[in-house]
């Protein structure tokens, strides 16, 4: 068991900042709906397209935080273990950057 697990919890990388992420994603969940509320409503196109873009900042910076936790912790501490732990935990990181890259 590693030094972030227990016997009825996993700690993750970003637990000490989950409240931090639950209060900014309940932030995008809000522009996200009033994006809606604005296509319903007939808004200008470019006020719309501007609205989907801050939403989607918002949610790179949440992605971007989350890796970074993720690296910290969990990529880290498999790297530290080595063997084939280290090297998954490894390629995960790397296939999540690359989707981020792409997005």
């Amino acid at each position: 068991m590693s030094p972030t697990e227990d016997s009825t919890h996993v700690q993750r990388g970003y637990s000490e900042r989950k409240d931090d992420y639950r209060k900014r994603l309940r932030r995008i969940e809000g522009q996200v709906k009033g994006i809606a509320r604005m296509v319903e409503e007939d808004a200008y196109c470019i006020d719309i397209l501007t609205q989907v873009s801050a939403a989607n900042k918002a949610l790179q910076a949440v992605a971007l935080g989350l890796l970074d936790e993720h690296m910290a912790h969990c990529v880290l501490d498999a790297a530290r273990s080595g063997g084939p732990d280290g090297e998954a935990k490894l390629r995960e990181a790397s296939d999540a950057i690359a989707r981020l890259v792409r997005s």
